[in-house]
């Protein structure tokens, strides 16, 4: 390899990252094997885009949640930063970013009222399909330094039947909901 060669190869690796989707919890859009091309360091973050986080830390009660109160005296739920030992990575869908409304579906979950805003450098996250996701519903808010990158592309897929198709230039914005 020249060292040319080298030097790009590490500069996609600064700036890319290929994930491998295990579980259901995306499904429709995002299959178990399906693989996933992602930007790192996102510079803005939209609802309806999927990303890729670290997951919670798990305690001994389940799911790592802290309270933390903002500066408005409000409690909030607040992801604790995953171990570096902790396996794997977590692929959401974005369902608010700092300054929208918390979603209906999550103000119970959060023991928020209608209308709660979602706090400054903080994210609410859901799986599309919400019977076998653990997503905000389960952990709270995501701190955004949490995110690893966001989803730009669909590499590869599975079949119905389990065959391996190519599916270079698939936008995973397609199917974009807002819960």
């Amino acid at each position: 390899m020249t060292p040319v060669t080298r030097l790009l190869r590490r500069l996609l690796r600064t700036r890319l990252l290929a994930v491998t989707v295990t579980g259901s919890s995306m499904e429709p859009v995002l299959h178990d094997g399906d693989r996933v091309l992602v930007r790192r360091r996102p510079r803005v973050l939209a609802p309806g885009s999927v990303v890729v986080l670290r997951p919670p830390s798990p305690g001994p009660d389940g799911p790592a949640v802290d309270a933390e109160r903002p500066g408005d005296g409000e409690d909030v739920l607040v992801l604790r930063r995953a171990s570096k030992s902790a396996p794997g990575l977590l692929i959401k869908r974005v369902a608010a970013v700092p300054g929208d409304p918390v979603p209906a579906a999550l103000t119970a979950c959060l023991g928020c009222p209608l209308g709660t805003v979602v706090p400054s450098g903080r994210l609410l996250v859901l799986g599309d399909n919400s019977d076998h996701s653990v997503d905000s519903r389960h952990f709270g808010y995501i701190p955004d330094d949490e995110v690893v990158g966001v989803a730009v592309r669909l590499l590869r897929t599975r079949g119905a039947g389990g065959e391996v198709s190519g599916a270079l230039g698939v936008a995973l914005c397609a199917s974009r909901r807002r819960p």
